[in-house]
């Protein structure tokens, strides 16, 4: 269909059929669906009507090739005009197959592996008829309260970056309309939700706007500049105006600044959350203040269909608003070639083939084996041959291990930390116990895992959070593991016996109680459906840990936030000639995280060094290249995260104490050395200044490479303008 078509369509339209194009209605509200009718409590005082209905633009939360068919054949048969409709949903970390979570993704530091895990999510989703993800979600995060930390990549502005690029490629591909196998990408949420007041969800974002414009909006534009089709709105204020209702930010930064010319999108009800938000007086004046800021779709409330014709009839709402809105929606539909396809990729036969297949998880047991972290390692891991081992805990067992937005995954097909050493360990050598369940414990509980414990060389512990508190809504005041843990932690340790620790978890946790108790820790995350294969391999040393944090852990919640990319201040705690009281600190805990930003070990030694720089000035005709070494000391293939950091000594307004500029990760065999380039540009040293300006500043500045944020050797070089 040619575009001068979509115009056509749009012009043969009705302004109620316009509108309609604009709302998306959940499952429910569609013939075909097998929930068909099931209009019950806030969906019934949506007042939507079979007009509306059969007019609707698109569909959330359908799967399923038979029913996706079902529903689109019926709509096409009510819909005056044959207008397909389009399937959205929230394939965050995988579809049937589910991946580790993306904070865990991050603490891979492999964006191919990424990619690769969006590709085989969004082939197993679109087999199974579904059009949109709502993904990736971009938010720079550097509050561990809030639950969701677990769907961002982390707390660096660049590694982010690089992380939604590659998230968009692995959805999208290069040729959505002859690809049937892939999805568009929806970007979210725009903007800055992941600064919200408190760790709480849904709160209020206050910030400079070169604050956001330095480090919470690249993330974003890397994904539109790799091509995302789509961007959904934050639930949160920016400079006071919520998201959805911010013109200056949607029309003029998002649309006429960066061009985007795709398809927006309000989070759930978000439209309506103009009224309790204070913006808008009723669903009349929210419907006005969102398609004034460039809205095209307003998810799960009908402000739009219910003012908007009457309020482009008064005068009120330019009519060419909503032709511009229907045509970037029918845009969308014509790039996923569903004018020609109105099913598009639906397939019970490949859904059947491809959907959880053993191609699919190799690949998730191999995402969640290169995310996990290794966080403390006394000589306990791995675990030797001959070891009687006692795995205790709530999570020994469980299945509970995919996390928040695992929509279709399945607990129950989930490879559990016990399945998957019972496939290593020899028969008899594994014993198991509870101990407790996540946030109680009773007296038999805990004694059978003493008594399990007792018997055994060598004690893993599997402990963390359920699902369900992290991810939307799952904001914590307290980031400990719950006390009944704590407590089992405490009484095995009783027993003088070596103690590993495996954290299941979807945010950083201040780790007392844990780290300064057991003799290892390894942070699993919520590693998806092989997350307990993949474990195992990691536990019995088959697969070497190379898994690097990409947030902060606290040192305790009253830190944060805590990032390394902070300010120096004027009174830094640490310099040469700092007082002992007058420095910016606390009396009561340490300034510096638990464990920083990129940190992470391994099996094997490495030695980083030799660092040499090309020049010791640099200009923008003349970029710096840094050379450094690396060897594996050890024994046992690894990988090795390469680091390289930056620090402006004296800019135009105060910058961070360092900031990432690249990164290598590189595999080496037992006594391998490899040399490393890097390869620093003029424009890597740019900055938002304080007239917003993007430039970078003449003068010094250190350059820092090494395992992570904190262990870093330093070079001092000059930038000439």
């Amino acid at each position: 269909m040619a575009d001068q078509q979509l115009t056509s369509l749009v012009e043969q339209m009705t302004l109620e059929e316009k509108i309609a194009q604009l709302i998306q209605l959940a499952v429910p509200f569609f013939e075909g669906a097998q929930e068909s009718g099931q209009i019950t409590g806030p969906m019934e005082s949506l007042g939507i009507t079979d007009e509306i209905v059969s007019n609707a633009g698109s569909v959330l939360g359908l799967a399923g090739a038979e029913e996706v068919i079902a529903v689109q054949e019926a709509h096409m048969r009510k819909n005056r005009l044959s207008i397909p409709l389009l399937m959205m949903a929230d394939i965050v970390h995988g579809f049937k197959t589910i991946f580790p979570v993306p904070l865990a993704m991050g603490s891979s530091w492999d964006p191919v592996l990424a990619e690769r895990s969006a590709e085989i999510a969004a082939r197993e989703a679109a087999v199974s008829g579904l059009h949109v993800t709502f993904a990736p979600m971009v938010d720079l995060v550097r509050d561990p309260r809030w639950g969701r930390v677990m769907e961002s990549t982390g707390e660096d502005p660049y590694l982010n970056s690089e992380f939604a690029r590659a998230l968009v490629r692995g959805f999208q591909g290069d040729d959505l309309s002859g690809d049937v196998n892939r999805l568009a990408a929806c970007v979210k949420h725009f903007a800055a939700y992941g600064a919200g007041e408190g760790g709480r969800d849904y709160n209020t974002v206050d910030m400079s706007e070169r604050q956001l414009r330095e480090y919470y909006l690249p993330a974003y534009k890397a994904a539109l500049d790799e091509g995302a089709l789509m961007v959904m709105t934050a639930f949160n204020t920016v400079d006071g105006i919520p998201a959805t209702g911010n013109k200056r930010l949607m029309r003029d930064l998002l649309r006429r600044e960066w061009g985007f010319d795709g398809v927006l999108i309000s989070d759930w009800g978000a439209v309506k959350e103009l009224i309790p938000h204070g913006v808008a007086e009723d669903e009349a004046e929210a419907a006005l203040r969102a398609i004034e800021a460039g809205v095209d779709i307003e998810m799960m409330t009908s402000s739009y269909v219910h003012h908007l014709p009457q309020m482009v009839r008064d005068g009120r709402v330019d009519e060419s608003l909503i032709d511009e809105a229907v045509l970037r929606i029918l845009s969308l539909k014509k790039r996923l070639g569903l004018f020609e396809r109105p099913v598009r990729g639906a397939d019970p036969q490949a859904e059947r083939e491809f959907v959880f297949c053993e191609e699919h998880r190799q690949a998730a047991r191999e995402a969640a084996a290169k995310s996990c972290v290794l966080l403390k390692n006394d000589s306990l891991l791995p675990l030797r041959g001959g070891q009687r081992v006692a795995l205790i805990g709530p999570f020994a067992a469980s299945g509970d291990i995919l996390g928040p937005w695992s929509w279709t995954g399945s607990k129950e097909d989930a490879v559990t930390l016990e399945q998957g050493l019972r496939s290593k360990l020899p028969s008899g050598a594994l014993a198991v116990a509870e101990g407790c369940s996540v946030s109680a414990m009773t007296r038999q509980q805990l004694e059978e895992a003493m008594k399990t414990a007792k018997e055994a060389d060598v004690i893993v512990l599997a402990l963390g959070e359920d699902s369900e508190m992290s991810g939307e809504a799952g904001s914590r005041g307290f980031i400990t593991l719950p006390q009944p843990q704590l407590e089992l932690v405490r009484h095995l340790k009783t027993l003088e016996k070596p103690m590993a620790a495996v954290l299941f978890n979807g945010r950083p946790l201040d780790l007392h109680g844990v780290l300064d108790e057991a003799d290892a820790v390894l942070e699993a995350w919520f590693p998806g459906s092989e997350g307990g294969a993949a474990i195992a391999a990691l536990l019995t040393g088959e697969t070497n840990p190379s898994g690097r944090l990409s947030m902060s852990f606290p040192y305790s919640v009253g830190q944060v936030p805590v990032y390394y990319n902070h300010y120096n201040t004027g009174r830094p705690k640490g310099a040469p000639d700092a007082q002992e009281r007058y420095v910016s600190q606390y009396l009561d805990i340490p300034n510096e995280p638990l464990l920083p930003f990129g940190f992470g070990l391994s099996y094997t030694e490495f030695e980083n060094g030799n660092m040499e720089l090309s020049a010791e000035e640099m200009s923008s005709e003349q970029p710096l290249e840094i050379k450094v070494s690396v060897t594996n000391a050890g024994d046992m293939a690894g990988e090795e995260v390469v680091q390289l950091y930056v620090r402006d000594c004296s800019g135009e307004v105060v910058r961070p104490v360092r900031e990432l500029k690249a990164f290598r990760k590189v595999l080496l065999q037992p006594g391998e050395r490899q040399e490393i380039t890097f390869t620093l540009t003029e424009e890597q040293l740019r900055y938002h200044h304080s007239d917003l300006s993007f430039t970078s500043d003449a003068g010094e500045f250190d350059l820092m490479v090494g395992r992570n944020s904190r262990d870093t050797e330093t070079r001092r070089f000059r930038l000439r303008k």
